[in-house]
């Protein structure tokens, strides 16, 4: 039985990971924002409709509301970080084993059948490609007299 391949790397495919997880930072910091722009909206309509503590209202209301927008960021944007490196793992990892499986092909190497992690992403991907290979190997293309380039020249 395979022992499951652990990650060694922080980052798999550092370039795209981080482009990711900062979308996903930008789109919850945009959240929160709409939300405390939705709050001050509803308190400020409620303030103008008391007949004398309004000004009283929106000058407590304002501060209770930044002190649950800091909290909010504080706790939501790590988690989306947290949450975004792990889904990243998941695709970005599938595509470094492809980049390397790619690249042992390129050189004429027989890698053999592409495996991912259970769990990553792009496993319907990965079994296509198998079967891409397989194709591939049924025409000879990987013989120790050839490079893959020569086969697939002969193969066409």
């Amino acid at each position: 039985m395979r022992k499951p391949e652990k990650r060694r790397d922080r980052l798999v495919r550092p370039g795209l990971q981080l482009r990711l997880i900062l979308a996903f930072l930008a789109v919850a910091t945009l959240a929160l924002l709409l939300q405390f722009v939705l709050f001050a909206a509803v308190f400020s309509t409620a303030a103008a409709e008391l007949p004398q503590d309004g000004p009283l209202f929106m000058e407590r209301m304002t501060g209770l509301s930044l002190v649950i927008l800091a909290v909010s960021l504080g706790v939501l944007l790590p988690l989306s970080l947290f949450v975004g490196v792990l889904v990243t793992f998941r695709v970005a990892g599938s595509l470094q084993r492809f980049e390397k499986h790619l690249e042992a092909i390129a050189r004429g190497e027989d890698p053999g059948p592409c495996r991912i992690r259970a769990g990553d992403d792009l496993q319907d991907f990965c079994a296509k490609f198998n079967a891409a290979l397989e194709r591939i190997r049924g025409r000879g293309a990987f013989r120790e007299d050839t490079t893959l380039a020569g086969s697939l020249d002969e193969a066409a």
